[in-house]
């Protein structure tokens, strides 16, 4: 059961907060919110009208590239109508608080979506999904025979869930065994300091 989705009403709107509370100063229109958070544009009208009538968040105007018409021209910016976090909105601590936490995401989850690209062989998070801002990394994934098309889509939906974009790192199994052994200083940074393991079929 879905606390925070029971709570909130659906997932839909912990999506959208996570979004804005991860950007707190970034203002984005429609077309990314719909990106970013993998909600239909025509799904998004009623919560976002919610979250605006509550105060959370307020309208602005954000630059937009928009595509040249020919091959040879220059993309151009325009500014269009978006949204922004309200930044004296009274209960953005506690809503930090319950929307940030360690466990923003299910583990179970996150698993057995990254299981489907490959023969993964570790799963670390640090940084965002343990609230370690100086991680060197949020994900760490380590496996052989995996599908760039089959990761890089359980990763965007880890995005849109987080609300934010992640830093990761994906190897195989020698690479990641031979650097463990030379004490490769990026694999220290994140073993060596605060970080969880969904999966360990290394022994580490």
């Amino acid at each position: 059961m879905d606390i925070l989705a029971t709570l909130f009403g659906n997932k839909q709107i912990i999506k959208l907060m996570r979004l804005f509370l991860m950007n707190a100063e970034t203002g984005f229109d429609t077309d990314d919110i719909s990106l970013r958070t993998k909600i239909a544009k025509t799904a998004l009208r009623s919560d976002m009208t919610r979250l605006k009538n509550i105060g959370f968040i307020k309208q602005t105007s954000v630059t937009k590239d928009v595509p040249a018409k020919s091959k040879k021209g220059k993309p151009t910016k325009k500014r269009v109508e978006g949204f922004i976090l309200n930044q004296d909105f009274p209960f953005l601590s506690g809503l930090r608080l319950m929307l940030m936490s360690d466990h923003m995401v299910n583990r179970t989850e996150v698993v057995g979506r990254i299981k489907k690209a490959g023969q993964i062989k570790l799963i670390v998070l640090s940084g965002v999904f343990i609230r370690e801002n100086e991680g060197r990394v949020d994900l760490l994934v380590v496996g052989d025979n995996i599908k760039k098309a089959s990761l890089d889509s359980a990763l965007k939906t880890l995005e849109s869930e987080v609300g934010k974009e992640l830093s990761y790192a994906v190897m195989d199994t020698n690479e990641f065994n031979y650097r463990l052994s030379m004490y490769d200083k990026f694999i220290r940074d994140i073993l060596d300091y605060p970080h969880e393991k969904l999966i360990d079929r290394i022994g580490l």
